[in-house]
């Protein structure tokens, strides 16, 4: 291997976990100062600058009954920015992963602008209440496209995520994302892609996943989650998780990507709720999963999921697992079905809907059902 090659591997290693971006307030003499060091610094940054369209659609955003010709909007940016120079109004953000720097509007006129096109499926006191609101992802497979539908349409003020797992080339037939992140943790992608659409979303990582020792600040620290969405393979991380969640009075949801299968476990409302509708014995705990094997373990699988109510062709593909392939199989329209599925429940319970505990199918083969 060249030097040349071997010491870009090593810079590029050194960033491999950067996830947080950095914050430039022009109006701030030292902002100011540690900016223009940075840019100094790092020559190969890329700077852009769409500011003053930005600015352009706020203002056509707040006149909604008035045709503004291209002078009147120049009129009303100038008057917007006042004596702030273009450069100084709103934020620089930092992305240090992919050396760029964007500068957009500052936090309350970029959330403004950029969820305007939700109303009024979503009011704006519906997106005061929901920024309020804390959601908890385990398992960041079909978990990342839930993450993403809650950070896109903006459902919670802030997301935590866990997953122990480093992203695979396979894991790629559904976690969308690039090749050159193969190798990097899921939280780490999932959280800078959250940060490339909304910087001001708060994002915690739990880089270890979920444990023993752990599952109560997942769940509480800074404030109890209003929602627990878990997406992970490990059974007794299943168990674990609706254990501690029912205690705590919060709300799990979980999604299969098979045949659109959402499970809806409202331990807000009904604290005495059997976890996973009383598929599995309350006295199992997450100590006896891990001592599991063979056919044991299976037939928890199929009280859990219920291998019969599955698609055709999923109760197929169980039958190869460890013949011709290693594991469950996800396709990734059924990740993102579950994404949205997920995402719509949220938003539901957030602002207080009634959906209720219980078992729900938005099955594609059925609703497409072939006819010949």
């Amino acid at each position: 291997m060249s030097t040349t090659l071997a010491q870009a591997l090593s810079a590029g290693c050194r960033r491999l976990n950067d996830r947080q971006v950095e914050f430039y307030r022009l109006e701030d003499p030292s902002q100011s100062a540690r900016l223009a060091s940075l840019l100094q610094q790092h020559p190969e940054i890329q700077v852009f600058d769409e500011l003053p369209a930005q600015i352009s659609e706020l203002i056509k955003l707040r006149h909604p009954t008035v045709r503004l010709t291209d002078a009147d909007i120049q009129t009303k940016v100038a008057a917007h920015l006042g004596t702030t120079p273009s450069e100084h109004y709103g934020v620089w953000v930092y992305y240090p992963w992919s050396a760029r720097l964007v500068h957009i509007l500052d936090e309350a006129e970029f959330i403004e602008l950029r969820t305007s096109r939700n109303l009024q499926k979503i009011t704006v006191a519906e997106r005061e209440l929901l920024s309020q609101k804390k959601i908890g992802v385990i398992g960041l497979s079909v978990g990342q496209s839930v993450a993403l539908t809650l950070a896109i349409e903006r459902l919670c003020g802030e997301l935590r995520i866990a997953d122990f797992d480093q992203l695979d080339l396979s894991n790629m037939n559904r976690i969308r994302t690039g090749v050159h992140n193969v190798g990097v943790l899921k939280t780490v992608i999932v959280a800078r892609e959250i940060a490339e659409i909304d910087p001001f979303l708060r994002v915690i990582c739990f880089d270890e996943g979920i444990t023993d020792n752990n599952i109560d600040q997942f769940l509480t620290e800074g404030g109890k989650l209003d929602i627990l969405v878990e997406e992970c393979d490990g059974l007794d991380i299943k168990i674990l998780a609706r254990k501690h969640a029912r205690a705590l009075q919060i709300p799990v949801l979980m999604d299969t990507s098979d045949r659109g299968m959402v499970d809806v476990e409202r331990f807000d409302l009904q604290p005495d709720l059997p976890i996973l509708h009383g598929r599995v014995p309350e006295t199992l705990t997450p100590a006896d999963v891990r001592n599991m094997q063979g056919p044991a373990r299976m037939a928890l699988v199929d009280s859990i999921v219920n291998f019969s109510a599955l698609s055709a062709k999923m109760q197929l593909s169980l039958q190869e697992i460890g013949k011709t392939i290693t594991t469950w199989p996800q396709l990734a329209s059924a990740v993102m079905l579950g994404g949205a599925a997920i995402g719509h429940v949220c938003r539901e319970l957030c602002l207080g809907g009634h959906i209720e505990s219980g078992r729900y199918y938005v099955d594609l083969e059925q609703i497409f059902k072939q006819t010949k």
